[in-house]
Order: C-alpha cells, then structure tokens, then sequence
C-alpha cells in the first residue's frame, strides 16, 4: 500500500520538524513549508493526501488557504493554530477545515485525529454501495457518491461532514450521543477533550440555512443531536 503524503505548512520551523518527525515514524511520506503561497502552489503541482496547516503564516495565511483548497478538493485539512478563540475555530471550520487543534498541542493526539480521519475515508469507501440514496425532507444523500444535494445541486460538504450528516440520517429519530458521534465518525475509541463534533454541526447546519433546506439538525442538550422525519 502506498504512504500517505501529507503536506505541512507552518512559519515556525520547529514545530514543523516535530510534527515530521512523529509523522515519518508513524509511516508517513511528509513535505513541510512554511509560507501559504508554497503550499498551495505544490498542491496544484502534486496534490496531497492531507493537509496541516497553521492560519498565522507569510504571503497567505491558512484561511485563504483552506478557501481556496476548497474550491478544488476536498482533501482532509487540519488547522493547528495557536488562535484558540471559539470565533477562531468556527471561522477555520465553517472554511472547510475537517480538524482544529489548538496549540499546544500534543503530538500524540494530532496522529490520532490524523489517523482517525483517513480509517473513516477508507471506511466509506469499503463500505460504499452501488446504489444507495437517502430521501429526507428537500435532501438527497448518495451513499455511494458520498453527496448530499439540494434541488439537484450539490451541497457541497467535506468527507467529514457528510459522513457525520449520513451518520445521524441513518440514526433519525433517535438522540446520537456526542461519544457516539466521536467514536463512529472520527473513530476515538476514548472520550477526547474536542469539541469537533459541536463545530462541524454548526458548520453543516450552516450549509443546510445558506441554502435554504428545511433539514434540521436538533440539539438535545447535554447529550448530543438528533435529526427528526
């Protein structure tokens, strides 16, 4: 099986050469930069299987970055920033970002998020089908393409998203805890101190209103969410 190439962009040289490290023992093929422009321009030439980046980086910072990612793939990108507002974590989300963490960090957990991201895109392509569509109010959800769409026209959410959205589609009707949500879909066997699972809820909930879809997301406070048919 071929190593995953993973590129890292950040204007600290140490801390890019500590998550090489770690990355390289794990089995990973690693390229590190640490300006936005360099990155970006290297992915155009040889695309990446995931993305680290850091927000506070010369000539383009990690915002734009994943922006601009975005518009041409949707390859996983972990934020890894020392910005630890709640404002900030939303904004890196709501762009695209499938993780945040929030420096210090330790990495230990970074390669478990790394780790837990590729076992779920692998998961769904073991598991995907010939032909499985989801009707739900004005949503279709494709199993097999992994798309969600809106009056024919795609959604436009990561891996991560739509894995999370199918999840609590196939669920309905019933509360999903947030330990549930963080062992099936971003596969933490333990609980982790993250609130991964509340910042990509909002950010598909965010996608759903922008579009105008009457699918809903409910809150069940305390525990996790439910969506309801």
């Amino acid at each position: 099986m071929d190593k995953k190439l993973i590129y890292i962009a950040d204007d600290e040289i140490n801390i890019c050469n500590i998550i090489k490290s770690f990355l390289l023992k794990e089995g990973f093929k690693v390229e590190i930069f640490n300006d936005g422009n360099s990155i970006f321009e290297a992915f155009n030439a040889r695309p990446a299987d995931m993305l680290i980046i850091d927000i506070m980086m010369p000539e383009m910072d990690g915002y734009s970055l994943c922006s601009l990612i975005r518009e041409k793939s949707s390859v996983p990108i972990i934020i890894v920033s020392a910005k630890d507002t709640e404002t900030d974590r939303i904004a890196g989300l709501t762009l695209g970002s499938d993780d945040y963490l929030t420096k210090p960090f330790s990495p230990i957990e970074l390669i478990a998020r790394i780790k837990s991201i590729f076992r779920r895109i692998d998961f769904d392509k073991r598991n995907s089908t010939l032909t499985n569509v989801i009707n739900i109010y004005d949503i279709s959800i494709n199993i097999d393409k992994k798309e969600v769409r809106f009056r024919g026209e795609d959604v436009g959410l990561t891996k991560m998203e739509f894995s999370l959205l199918s999840y609590l589609v196939l669920n309905k009707n019933r509360a999903v805890s947030r330990n549930e949500l963080l062992d099936k879909i971003w596969g933490f066997e333990d609980e982790v101190e993250t609130r991964a699972t509340d910042d990509m809820i909002k950010r598909i909930r965010k996608k759903l209103s922008d579009i105008g879809s009457i699918l809903k997301i409910r809150t069940v406070w305390g525990f996790g969410f439910k969506i309801d048919d």
